[in-house]
């Protein structure tokens, strides 16, 4: 503060990029921008360019930093911006974009240690590459490898198909039984209870979760209704009157940060709701598997109702209803999606 008030720090992005520490500079930035003295930002695209930027300074060959500098320009950051545009990141989004940095510098390291350049890179370069990587490490690079083929850096390659794996869902009767012990469960914490059950029940991820607002639970008469999509979804009296005790009782509301907030879990920061993984930790410490735990709900809905309908009540994309339902063995072939209240 002393530092901006004397003018030795420059009051934008940028400086705070280089000051150190940088949670306690990331805690000030926050502080500014919900005051307004700052511009908003996205706090995953701060995250990561303050990490850039000690990437950068860490690449020893200067082609390599040029051409790394060049795939975060062009194609990671205004991805990741494109995307803040229309919806806060989530962690998993920035964390991703950190990978795919570092696996094109390690990518462009393997080749010089095999005495090779991305210009003299060919199929069997890239194929041996693939052949000693995990999945993992393949998908990060993939889209360096598009970008420079596109950029006429890296001549045209036949890259291997992604293997996409799916986790086996939740028993069902572990679900309900798992379900059961939230609501009454009155020993264990609120916070995670809330949570775990809005996982179990409305097959949302910690991402989505923690950006849900108190004005997402409406009343409605004597109807209680979580928004999620549109419409809003019906919330049983059980589950509503625990989401009414949590609102009245929430956490982190009596610092200096979040007085007024409207998070439904609010986290320690100016402005900023709990980090998914911190709530994540809580909820499997419950004992809840949050991924196998929310693929469960989901197929449950896609078997009890129209792919589409589901989509629009818990907001999920339509194809991804669809490929559940396929996969669960039902695909509502004749329903008729829209307005079925119109004669």
């Amino acid at each position: 503060m002393r530092g901006l008030g004397n003018g030795d720090i420059e009051l934008t992005h940028d400086a705070f990029h280089r000051l150190q520490p940088w949670r306690a500079a990331a805690h000030l930035r926050e502080l500014l921008m919900s005051c307004g003295v700052l511009p908003l930002v996205d706090k995953q695209i701060c995250s990561f360019e303050r990490w850039l930027r000690a990437h950068l300074d860490g690449i020893s060959v200067p082609e390599h930093k040029q051409i790394v500098r060049r795939f975060i320009t062009w194609e990671v950051l205004p991805r990741l911006r494109n995307r803040a545009a229309r919806k806060p990141l989530t962690p998993s989004t920035r964390s991703f974009a950190s990978d795919q940095t570092k696996l094109a510098t390690q990518f462009l390291t393997w080749l010089a240690d095999h005495e090779r350049t991305l210009e003299l890179c060919d199929q069997a370069d890239t194929d041996d590459w693939h052949a000693s990587h995990s999945e993992h490490e393949r998908r990060s690079l993939r889209g360096f490898l598009l970008w420079a083929t596109t950029s006429k850096l890296l001549r045209p390659l036949r890259l291997p198909a992604q293997l996409i794996t799916h986790k086996a869902p939740l028993a069902e009767p572990e679900r309900i039984a798992l379900l059961g012990r939230l609501l009454s469960g009155h020993d264990l914490p609120l916070r995670s209870r809330v949570a775990g059950v809005i996982v179990l029940l409305y097959a949302q991820p910690l991402s989505r979760i923690v950006r849900l607002t108190v004005d997402d639970l409406v009343r409605d008469g004597n109807q209680v209704l979580l928004r999620l999509g549109e419409p809003p979804s019906p919330v049983p009296a059980p589950v509503a009157d625990l989401l009414l005790a949590w609102i009245a009782q929430r956490d982190n509301m009596n610092t200096a940060t979040n007085p007024n907030s409207r998070w439904l879990f609010p986290g320690r920061r100016a402005g900023q709701p709990m980090h998914p993984r911190s709530l994540g930790m809580l909820v499997t410490g419950l004992g809840v598997p949050t991924t196998t735990g929310r693929t469960a709900a989901i197929e449950h809905h896609v078997l009890t109702m129209p792919a589409p309908v589901v989509a629009d009540a818990l907001g999920y994309h339509p194809v991804t209803t669809t490929k559940i339902a396929t996969r669960a063995g039902t695909t509502w072939n004749r329903y008729a999606p829209g307005n079925h209240d119109r004669v």
